[in-house]
């Protein structure tokens, strides 16, 4: 049977991706207590990082906030693993950290990083509303625009 999030899921046309493998000498998630800390989580579409730059230069601020929500859709995976399958144990988002490519000018970095923050509550109600950080960054791996660790409450 299906969770209540995976029928929201459904319910938005949402597929989450296969989870990522740790592409260094760290874990995709760590567990420990009733917390999920998940590894930082690049814009992937199709096993494929997507969209390169800055913002305020070459990457748009609309491109930003797809990159984000990518990014949220790869930490929801990570933590459906971490939950074995199950992410009706999700009791809340506690936290986004969010790392954003831009100019020194850029001060955009929080409607960016809303992608994220917004795909959270769309898909788990109140339990994603969570705090945050949304800070600009001179560069990120594999020259990605966005960047996104989370913390998740499970029971």
């Amino acid at each position: 049977m299906a969770s209540n999030i995976d029928a929201r899921l459904a319910e938005l046309g949402i597929t989450l991706p296969v989870p990522a493998v740790a592409v260094a000498n760290y874990v995709p998630f760590v567990i420990t207590g009733n917390l999920v800390f998940v590894s930082g989580q690049l814009p992937m579409e199709g096993g494929k990082p997507v969209v390169f730059g800055h913002l305020g230069a070459e990457v748009s601020v609309e491109d930003g906030v797809r990159a984000a929500r990518l990014c949220g859709l790869n930490l929801l995976a990570q933590a459906k693993a971490a939950c074995g399958g199950d992410l009706d144990r999700i009791r809340r988002v506690v936290r986004l950290t969010a790392f954003v490519a831009s100019t020194p000018d850029f001060t955009d970095q929080p409607k960016v990083v809303n992608g994220a923050s917004d795909l959270m509550v769309e898909v788990l109600g109140d339990a994603g509303r969570h705090a945050r950080v949304a800070v600009g960054a001179p560069s990120l791996p594999l020259n990605v625009a966005v960047e996104i660790e989370a913390v998740f409450e499970i029971g």
